[in-house]
C-alpha cells in the first residue's frame, strides 16, 4: 500500500451540516474539487463554492424521493478503484470513471428519529442505504481513499493535508476507515435493534451492540486492567448523561457504583419525599427517606457510618446547600443528583477531590429496557428489573397483619432489597435502613451480617439497643427454611416481606406465627447477581 495518497476530488453528502462550510472552504482552498448531492450541494452553493452534482457524474437524476442517487458504478468505481492496479485504472478510463479521493458522509438521523418517537413508516424512511454503501467502499479502499463520518475529524483532516503537502498518510486513512466501519456497524445495530422491538422479537437470531466512546479510563476495576466508558445513545438519565461540575475524571468503579446508587434512589420519586442512597462497592450501606434532603442524607449515613466513608451519594431531589454541607463532613467520592443549587455547587468547590454530577432528571424505575452480561463465549440479555410491588398487591399470610407503619417500612425495605446483591437481607425502621446483608452464599449469613451492622450502628449512635428491635426485614428471595426468618426475629424484627413460593412456605409461615411476626408475600423475586 502507498503511504502518502494525493487528494484531488471529494464527495460530500451529509445530513448533519455541522462544520460543513468550514470543511468545504478548506478543501476548495487547497484545490480539491467538490462533488455533492441534494441538500448538501445547495448548502455549499450558498457559500459561492463550485460544486458538481452527483447527477452530472452518473448521468442519472436523483429519483424516488432521493432513495436512489449515489448507487452507481461511476460513484462506487471512483471509490473502490485501486490506483496502483493497471486493470482498475484501465476500467476507469474505459467507462469514464473519475477517482474520488475523499468521502465525507454522515448518515440519515435514524437514531434521533426513533428517539423522538417517530412512527414506523418515518423510521423506515430514515434508514440510510447509499451512505453506508459508500462508507464501506471508501473504508475498504483506505489504501487510496480517506473517509470522514464525524465532524469531529474535519479539523484533523485539514491538519493532515497541510502536514503532508495535500496528501494523507496510510496510518491516518486506516484510523478513519476503522472509525467509519464502526459507525456503520453501530448504525446497523440501532436499526436491527429497533426493528426487533417493533415486531416483538424478544430474542432475535442475531443481536448487535454498539456504543460511542465517552471517556478513556485510567484502568478498570484494578490497575492492571484497561478500560473505557461507552454510551449507547439512550435517553435514560444517569451517569452516562450527567454533567460533571468538578473533581477528577470518574474511574471505572466510580461509574459502576454511581449508576447503582442513582438507580436505587430513583425507586423513590420526588413526590414520595426526599430520599438518599449511599453506595459502597455497588451495594447500599445506607438508604433513607425524611422530611428534608439533609435529614435523609444523615439518616442514610447513620445506617453504616464506617462504610459510608469514601462512598457514593445519590439523591432523588435537587441538591441544596444544607445537604451539601452535611455531605462534606466526611470524604465522599461522588455525589449525583437531579440538579444542584448554585450555593451547593459553590460549597462543593472547596472540596476539589469530590466529584459532583447532575442530571436532567431521575431514571424511571418502571421503564423497560435491556441489561447485558458477558460470559465466556457469549453474553446474557434480559429485561431490566422494572418490577415494583404496591401495597394492594401484597398477600399477608400470617395471623398477625402488619400495621400501617410496618407496611410502609416493608415496602421501603423491599425497594432497597431489589438493589442489594443476593442473597439480600434489609432491615428497615421508620423509612431508613438499619442493617443490610449482601452477597452471601447463605441467606442466614446475610440475615446475621445485617443484624451485626445494626449492632454497629447502635454503638456508633449510642443507642440503648440495636435498631433492629421493632424493625421490618425484606428478603430478595424466599426463605427456603425457617432458620433465616427466626434469625431475623431474634434480631428484633416484627414484620417480614419476601416473595414466597418455597416448598416449605407452610413451615416458614408457621414459624412466623409462633414468633408473633407479620409476614407478607410479594409473589415477586429480586435476585441481583
Amino acid at each position: 500500500m502507498p503511504d502518502l495518497a494525493p487528494m484531488t476530488r471529494a464527495l460530500i453528502s451529509v445530513s448533519d451540516k455541522t462544520g460543513l462550510r468550514e470543511l468545504a472552504h478548506a478543501l476548495a482552498e487547497r484545490g480539491i474539487e467538490l462533488v455533492s448531492t441534494g441538500g448538501t450541494a445547495a448548502t455549499l452553493r450558498t457559500e459561492d463554492l463550485g460544486v458538481r452534482d452527483v447527477a452530472q457524474i452518473t448521468g442519472f437524476p436523483e429519483m424516488m424521493d432521493g432513495r436512489v442517487k449515489t448507487l452507481h458504478p461511476k460513484i462506487h468505481g471512483g471509490l473502490l478503484a485501486l490506483r496502483d492496479n493497471d486493470a482498475h485504472m484501465g476500467a476507469m478510463v474505459a467507462h469514464g470513471i473519475e477517482p474520488i479521493d475523499l468521502l465525507v458522509v454522515n448518515l440519515y438521523p435514524f437514531e434521533a428519529t426513533v428517539a423522538r418517537g417517530a412512527d414506523y413508516d418515518e423510521a423506515v424512511e430514515n434508514i440510510d442505504i447509499g451512505g453506508p454503501a459508500m462508507i464501506r467502499a471508501a473504508a475498504k479502499n483506505h489504501a487510496h481513499v480517506a473517509v470522514l463520518t464525524d465532524p469531529e475529524d474535519y479539523g484533523a483532516l485539514i491538519e493532515e493535508l497541510d502536514a503532508n503537502g495535500g496528501r494523507t498518510r496510510l496510518a491516518f486513512r486506516q484510523m478513519l476507515a476503522q472509525r467509519a466501519l464502526a459507525r456503520t456497524a453501530a448504525y446497523d445495530a440501532a436499526v436491527s435493534t429497533w426493528m426487533a422491538g417493533e415486531i416483538g422479537e424478544a430474542a432475535p437470531r442475531r443481536r448487535a451492540l454498539a456504543g460511542t466512546l465517552r471517556q478513556s479510563l485510567r484502568y478498570g476495576e484494578n490497575p492492571h486492567q484497561r478500560a473505557a466508558f461507552y454510551v449507547d445513545g439512550t435517553d435514560r438519565p444517569g451517569v452516562a448523561s450527567a454533567t460533571q461540575h468538578q473533581g477528577k475524571a470518574l474511574s471505572y468503579n466510580n461509574i459502576n457504583d454511581t449508576d447503582a446508587a442513582f438507580e436505587l434512589v430513583a425507586e423513590f420519586l420526588p413526590g414520595d419525599g426526599p430520599a438518599c442512597a449511599i453506595i459502597k462497592h455497588a451495594n447500599p450501606c445506607g438508604v433513607a427517606r425524611a422530611e428534608t434532603l439533609e435529614a435523609a442524607y444523615r439518616r442514610a449515613f447513620d445506617g453504616d457510618r464506617t462504610s459510608a466513608f469514601g462512598g457514593i451519594v445519590a439523591l432523588n431531589m435537587k441538591l441544596d446547600l444544607a445537604t451539601a454541607q452535611a455531605i462534606t463532613e466526611i470524604f465522599t467520592e461522588v455525589v449525583i443528583a437531579p440538579g444542584a443549587d448554585q450555593a451547593a455547587i459553590k460549597h462543593f468547590a472547596t472540596k476539589p477531590n469530590l466529584r459532583l454530577l447532575t442530571t436532567p432528571g431521575l431514571p424511571n424505575p418502571r421503564e423497560g429496557g435491556l441489561s447485558f452480561r458477558q460470559v465466556a463465549g457469549g453474553f446474557l440479555v434480559q429485561d431490566r428489573d422494572a418490577a415494583m410491588v404496591e401495597r394492594e398487591a401484597l398477600q399477608v399470610v400470617t395471623q398477625r397483619r402488619p400495621s400501617d407503619a410496618e407496611l410502609a417500612d416493608l415496602l421501603f425495605a423491599w425497594r432497597v432489597a431489589k438493589h442489594v446483591k443476593s442473597n439480600a437481607i434489609v432491615y428497615a425502621k421508620d423509612g431508613a435502613t438499619v442493617g443490610i446483608g449482601a452477597g452471601q452464599m447463605s441467606r442466614v449469613d446475610s440475615t446475621r451480617i445485617a443484624a451485626r451492622k445494626a449492632q454497629d450502628m447502635a454503638e456508633a449512635l449510642g443507642l440503648a439497643e440495636p435498631p433492629t428491635k421493632g424493625s421490618v426485614v425484606a428478603s430478595d428471595a424466599f426463605f427456603p427454611f425457617a432458620d433465616g426468618l427466626l434469625a431475623a426475629a431474634e434480631a428484633g424484627a416484627v414484620a417480614v416481606i419476601q416473595p414466597g413460593g418455597s416448598m416449605r412456605d407452610a413451615e416458614v409461615i408457621a414459624a412466623a406465627d409462633e414468633a408473633g411476626l407479620a409476614m407478607a408475600f410479594t409473589g415477586q423475586r429480586h435476585f441481583r447477581h
